[in-house]
């Protein structure tokens, strides 16, 4: 209802004012006694307009908030107040309370913080006016506005800085509100999750780098909405279904039976649907949802960089996507980054060589095999698998000190970081030191031939040292291999201990050529199909070549994905794909070769109608944005990139304790029963 129009006495009005009154003294009010305490307590007591006397603490407490409601405006906000600045004039300023130096009982010195913590300005008070007796009351950390006039502070020559050449000699204070005394915060503090406001508060590295996270997307929309045809950013929704992509959901139950929706693992079917809706370039910054277990680059909830190109192909979007780093180390780093395309590097070439599908290249320690050169008994002490793949790499020591390398390996097998390596049921590693002093240099299990061969292939020199582990003859699948696990573990062992220096530098590589189809893990959900394979990215990657198409028909796992990874120093900072654009194919996909039950495929539905109504081709990718920004500031966890993270225990929100129990009334809405385990 417009109410603007109506006059002070109408009937009308007066009639409306009644029917509320008569609804809440009516069977409403009962409903809201019974769910807030507080109300029941408010409606003991006479009507406003009955009550003759407000208690003094009421009176006391709304007098006060009622001077922090009508605060005066700043008239500068501190940069332009430190470069604007003049002898004489009267400026207003908003900020937080520094500690306070008294000077004598009629002078003291306070700095002033601005709100964004970043600068600060000295306020000085004599004992002339209330202001003065004020700034003592009130506790450091306190948010207030400063009325005063500027001077130039005594002692400052010329050449002084800006930001400390002036002083604000206070008129007037207005206190906003007190800072508790009994919460102390030093640079030194560090705060549990619980009080992560406080931790922002105190830790200005967390806030940086929050700033640093609003550049970032900010370069990000630049270099994507610059590109001819330009992208568009279109928001997709958040309630979806749940479709098996291959990790697992949250669910959102709602108040009609039996039915919820699924928060998106990405935007990935949206997205596909925008290119069959005849938007060329889509992109957006999507907020995401994976029921999955947490490590130090996760969370339940994280963002992603999302895009979509049609008539496109992944070299299309690889070369974008080379576009957007190029900017954001151009205008946002120190480090280069490599002219030309990134180094490309097959998924069977990263995995042989360094054991990882995200191999940091930076130090080395390439991986080679040399079963066939090894002695029967020396292969049958590291391993108990029959006819095994044994491969061998090197970590250098830069001192050249045996002694050193043997006490390394052995502090490190001996730690909890090696405890798995030495438990693994397919044998623990092989490990020699290179000596110059020793009988084939210390290399005699290996008998002469496969010394030298070893040293013709690894170049060692005098202290270095020499890993060999086995594994399972098999393909590779998965993200790494077992000596692919060992050589990172050494590395970051090496670093922590001061054996080896940290690498530098930003090294960038597409991962490219993955298969299409990998074997169903149990710990992971896939797709859900019966054929005991999933797809490796998820089913809506298209075979990389019409050789790969055909391999549908024969033998689905030896076709190639045109999927493609960008990865940096270790780190997967994203992945995308050239899509299925056909619906036949697509459901050719779904049933045939993933063999889903119908009722599953009939979840895609949508998306295959889609497809259907003449879907160009098209590719896209999602880069993990937490992560990215994390890599740019050289941070460990993402957590320290995020305002408000969820904590490493069950994806947990600390602060403010979520997930939180369901109540019985919850639990009766959305039709739901908690079973016992």
């Amino acid at each position: 209802m417009f109410l603007g129009s109506v006059g002070r006495h109408s009937p009308r009005l007066r009639s409306s004012y009644i029917g509320i009154s008569n609804y809440l003294r009516g069977g409403r009010t009962a409903s809201l006694r019974s769910r807030f305490p507080s109300y029941r307590a408010f409606h003991r007591q006479p009507c406003l307009r009955e009550q003759t006397q407000v208690p003094t603490s009421h009176a006391s407490l709304l007098e006060r908030y009622k001077k922090a409601v009508e605060f005066p405006p700043a008239t500068h906000d501190f940069e332009s107040f430190l470069s604007q600045a003049a002898a004489g004039q009267e400026v207003t300023l908003h900020g937080y309370l520094g500690n306070r130096a008294d000077l004598s009982k009629k002078l003291s010195f306070v700095r002033l913080t601005d709100p964004t913590m970043k600068h600060n300005v000295q306020l000085v008070s004599f004992a002339k006016n209330d202001a003065f007796e004020k700034l003592k009351a009130l506790s450091t950390n306190s948010p207030v506005a400063v009325k005063g006039k500027v001077q130039a502070k005594k002692g400052k020559g010329s050449d002084a800085e800006k930001s400390d050449a002036w002083e604000v000699h206070v008129e007037e204070i207005h206190p906003l509100n007190d800072f508790p005394k009994d919460i102390i915060i030093t640079p030194e503090t560090v705060f549990s999750p619980e009080q992560r406001y406080l931790q922002l508060r105190s830790d200005s590295e967390l806030r940086d780098a929050l700033r640093f996270r609003a550049q970032v997307h900010n370069v990000c929309k630049e270099e994507l909405e610059q590109c001819r045809p330009g992208f568009v950013e279109i928001e997709t929704p958040l309630l979806f279904k749940s479709t098996p992509e291959g990790a697992r959901e949250f669910l959102v139950p709602t108040r009609r039976r039996g039915l919820a929706y699924a928060l998106p693992q990405s935007p990935q079917q949206y997205k596909q649907i925008l290119m069959a809706s005849g938007i060329p370039r889509y992109y957006q910054f999507a907020r995401c949802f994976r029921d999955e277990d947490l490590r130090a680059d996760r969370q339940p909830e994280f963002t992603q960089l999302d895009l979509e190109m049609s008539f496109a192909t992944g070299e299309d979007v690889m070369r974008t996507v080379e576009g957007v780093i190029r900017r954001l180390w151009s205008k946002l780093m120190k480090d280069p980054v490599p002219s030309g395309p990134f180094r490309r590097l097959s998924y069977q070439e990263a995995m042989s060589r360094y054991g990882s599908d995200k191999p940091d290249t930076r130090f080395g320690m390439e991986i080679y095999r040399i079963d066939y050169l090894l002695p029967v008994d020396l292969v049958n002490k590291i391993t108990p698998l029959t006819e095994p793949i044994v491969e061998i790499f090197k970590l250098e020591n830069s001192e050249n000190d045996p002694a050193a390398t043997s006490k390394f390996i052995s502090e490190f097998l001996d730690s909890p970081a090696g405890a798995p390596f030495n438990n693994n049921p397919e044998g623990g590693p092989g490990i020699f030191v290179y000596d110059a002093k020793k009988p084939l240099c210390g290399l005699q299990p290996f008998g002469f031939e496969a010394a030298e061969h070893v040293e013709d292939l690894l170049e060692p020199d005098h202290g270095d040292l020499i890993v060999i582990q086995a594994r399972k003859r098999a393909p590779f699948s998965g993200g790494s291999t077992p000596i692919g696990d060992l050589r990172r573990a050494l590395h970051s062992a090496a670093v922590a201990s001061e054996f080896k220096p940290a690498p530098t530098g930003f090294e960038f590589q597409w991962i490219v050529d993955f298969p299409l189809f990998s074997p169903s893990s149990d710990s992971e959900p896939g797709q859900g199909g019966a054929a005991g394979i999933s797809s490796t990215h998820h089913p809506f990657t298209a075979p990389k070549s019409a050789a790969d198409v055909d391999m549908l028909l024969t033998d689905p796992t030896q076709a190639v994905a045109d999927h493609y990874d960008l990865v940096v120093n270790g780190v997967e900072l994203g992945g995308g794909s050239r899509r299925i654009h056909d619906a036949a194919v697509q459901e050719f996909i779904l049933r045939d070769i993933l063999q889903m039950k119908p009722e599953r495929l009939a979840d895609f539905t949508h998306l295959l109608d889609a497809l259907r109504a003449g879907c160009p081709p098209h590719a896209g990718l999602a880069l993990g944005f937490d992560r990215l920004v994390a890599v740019m500031l050289g941070k460990e966890s993402v957590r320290d990139v995020i305002a408000f993270p969820k904590t490493g225990k069950g994806g947990e929100d600390a602060m403010v304790k979520a997930p939180s129990p369901m109540t019985e009334e919850a639990l009766e809405t959305y039709h739901l029963l908690l079973r016992e385990n």
